[in-house]
């Protein structure tokens, strides 16, 4: 057994290079916005169709996530991790020269798709193994960098879109970021024995349940419920973000001395990133359903207040925010109550297909919501809907998740295996 004090120089070592390779990563979907007009213009499609490209990316990125997370469960993390990262910056490097959506659909929604599929389930999975004590908050932490990393590429990207174009910029990134995500994922590896502490008391934990059992449990299928419901309200302000800032005329408005749509981005990208260790955080402290009822609820009304003052620019930089803030915590919130219920041995593979959810919700916030808009004119009835499903899921997680969960681990705790009891079926 390694020293005492060598188990947390291991510990932050893993989670540093865990952010850093989430965090190369993540301006696929981030940015994703500030390429929309370059690519219609490139491949001569309208708004939805070229929105089929980024519902693409988050469906292939969750589509395989099962079989992706068993590979990693399977092989280990190092070359599966790296080998995401570098086809991420492959996508973005070919996509610089397509001339029609199928070529994009295949660079930027494949490519890109599979590579931070691979890396996402991977370095969650990872986590949650080495922070068996301090899961939301480790959890929430790498999946901070996949929501703050694009934060220290808007304003280049933008910049660079203006000054050179969108193909050297895609070429220029895609080299930088898959680089720097294959270093980091390199230095990962799985904790040896007595490198991690026991999980913490505080709360009651599944035994290590097998994915082929977890998928026969009803609770399973609340959360993929409400992880779709809410993954669609977010992806709908996230893919169309810039297209509402235009329609509500706040695009291009001074704030500060920044054009109020990349001031936006940014704010938005630091918030969507502090959310997951924070209510990661606080999770740990108060219970996995009552930081989800907190959280969604909080959503639910910013969304409302951005609908409300969507005319004001200042104000749309805050509510925007506060909106990012009320949604990126769900994920640090579902694989760590996920994991906290059917364990650790198997969660890589188990978040891999709780993680689908986000595709699901792709569908319906990428294109769905953009051909609402074209229908009725108007992105009043897209806020309505997003609204309307962070209440539902609120409530979902204060009366149905926690009662849920309270009898499923009860009765998992009377069994005499890992496999499920009789009545945590039911």
């Amino acid at each position: 057994m390694p020293p005492p004090s060598a188990a947390p120089s291991a510990r932050s070592l893993q989670l540093v290079l865990g952010l850093v390779v989430m965090m190369a990563i993540s301006s696929p979907q981030y940015v994703w916005t500030l390429f929309v007009k370059p690519f219609q213009a490139a491949t001569g499609a309208g708004l939805p169709t070229v929105q089929i490209t980024f519902s693409l990316l988050i469906v292939l990125q969750t589509l395989f996530s099962p079989a992706q997370g068993w590979l990693v469960d399977r092989f280990g993390p190092r070359r599966l991790v790296a080998a995401g990262a570098a086809l991420t910056g492959l996508g973005w490097v070919l996509s610089a020269q397509v001339d029609n959506v199928w070529m994009l659909f295949l660079t930027y929604g494949l490519f890109c798709g599979v590579g931070t599929g691979i890396v996402y389930v991977g370095v969650v999975g990872l986590m949650a193994r080495w922070f068996p004590d301090r899961r939301g908050f480790a959890i929430g932490i790498v999946a901070a960098g996949y929501g703050m990393g694009a934060m220290l590429t808007t304003f280049p990207i933008s910049a660079m879109l203006t000054s050179a174009g969108a193909s050297a910029t895609l070429i220029a990134f895609g080299v930088i970021l898959g680089g720097v995500g294959v270093l980091a994922a390199l230095g990962l590896r799985e904790p040896e024995p007595g490198e991690t502490p026991a999980p913490s008391a505080s709360r009651a934990h599944g035994k290590d349940v097998a994915p082929a059992s977890m998928l026969k449990t009803p609770i399973f299928w609340l959360m993929f419920v409400m992880m779709t419901m809410m993954s669609t309200g977010g992806l709908m302000v996230t893919s169309n973000f810039a297209n509402f800032a235009r329609d509500f005329g706040v695009a291009d408005v001074l704030v500060m001395g920044l054009a109020a749509l990349p001031f936006a981005l940014t704010v938005d990208r630091v918030l969507n990133g502090l959310t997951r260790p924070f209510f990661g955080w606080v999770s740990d402290r108060i219970g996995r359903e009552n930081t989800m009822g907190l959280a969604f609820g909080l959503e639910a009304g910013a969304i409302l207040l951005l609908l409300v003052f969507r005319h004001d620019a200042s104000a749309f930089i805050v509510l925007s925010g506060l909106v990012f803030f009320g949604w990126g915590e769900i994920f640090s919130l579902f694989p760590s109550t996920l994991t906290d219920t059917f364990g650790s041995r198997n969660a890589t593979t188990n978040y891999g297909f709780l993680y689908i959810a986000q595709g699901v919700g792709s569908i319906l916030g990428g294109p769905v919501a953009a051909a609402m808009r074209v229908a009725t004119g108007s992105w009043t009835p897209v806020f309505a809907v997003a609204v309307g499903m962070d209440v539902v899921t609120a409530l979902l997680a204060l009366i149905a998740l926690k009662q849920m969960r309270a009898a499923y681990l009860g009765a998992q705790a009377r069994a005499p295996s890992g496999e499920l009891a009789p009545a945590a079926l039911r």
